[in-house]
């Protein structure tokens, strides 16, 4: 990484999680003692460029067959990181009316966001990932009210020291569901991505104001490139798949296209392939500069 990115304010990434998934180039069935070890060396290679206020955001999901899995990876980065903050980022969710109260005012259950379907007689569906937030002591401030939530009682904003602007913190447990696609193939050719929102909500959670360059080590089809563009921050990521790049690479383009920005021009060989063009290296690595 080091050879990359010289520091990086925030880090936000997925990392295989050794399920099984077929990627196209990574085997992700590995003894558990090699991949957890692997873990480890990438914690060490993100302490190495992470600046000393910067923030270390891993998405992690488990099974119902291996519910410890997220949190034996937690353990390995630990030995870097110190664990700041752990936050669930719920898929599906299901709301029954009557449990709820009329307080809230449904007309009708919900069942909100999507989930894999599991048949079992002893499981049930796992609508639920990790986001555990690394950083180096423990002690970076973070901008709780980025993702602030109205209070659905005004009467309780005094009840708080120091309210701010009718919002409270969303806490840690974050509904945050797929969009709805037509095909895998076409509209998400990539058998684990996160939504570039996930990716968004860390970045703003960590602060605006002080996001530099933002790194993702495992960049897929482009989701954290994504949500750093949105926010104008610079960007730096790396995959060992070409297939997955050029995917990112377009779907950058059109995220530029669509807020009416022409792709960012090359700064010092940032970018491959000339001025304003997007194109993924050769050795599997891309960059955004900063606006």
């Amino acid at each position: 990484m080091a050879s990359r990115v010289r520091e990086a304010s925030v880090v936000v990434t997925s990392p295989p999680y050794n399920r099984g998934v077929a990627y196209h180039r990574y085997s992700d069935r590995r003894p558990r003692t090699e991949y957890l070890a692997w873990i480890g060396r990438l914690g060490q290679e993100v302490r190495t460029v992470l600046s000393e206020t910067g923030s270390f955001f891993l998405n992690v999901g488990g099974s119902p067959k291996d519910p410890w899995l997220p949190w034996d990876v937690a353990r390995e980065i630990g030995q870097s990181f110190v664990l700041q903050n752990v936050i669930h980022w719920v898929k599906s969710i299901a709301i029954d009316r009557r449990s709820v109260g009329s307080a809230v005012g449904l007309e009708r259950d919900l069942a909100l966001g999507h989930y894999k379907p599991l048949v079992s007689r002893r499981y049930v569906h796992n609508a639920h990932e990790y986001v555990f937030h690394f950083t180096h002591r423990g002690d970076v401030p973070i901008d709780r009210l980025a993702l602030g939530v109205p209070y659905q009682d005004r009467s309780n904003v005094g009840r708080w020291r120091r309210p701010a602007a009718e919002l409270r913190c969303r806490g840690n447990t974050w509904f945050l569901p797929y969009p709805t696609i037509q095909s895998r193939e076409r509209d998400r050719p990539h058998p684990a991505s996160f939504p570039p929102e996930l990716a968004e909500w860390c970045l703003k959670l960590h602060g605006r104001s002080r996001l530099g360059v933002v790194l993702d080590p495992f960049v897929g089809i482009g989701a954290s490139a994504l949500a750093a563009v949105r926010l104008g921050a610079g960007f730096v990521g790396f995959d060992v798949d070409a297939s997955y790049l050029a995917v990112a690479v377009e779907r950058l383009k059109a995220e530029l296209a669509g807020a009416g920005r022409s792709a960012p021009r090359d700064r010092g060989g940032l970018l491959p392939g000339g001025p304003g063009r997007l194109t993924p290296l050769s050795n599997g690595e891309g960059r955004i500069p900063r606006d």
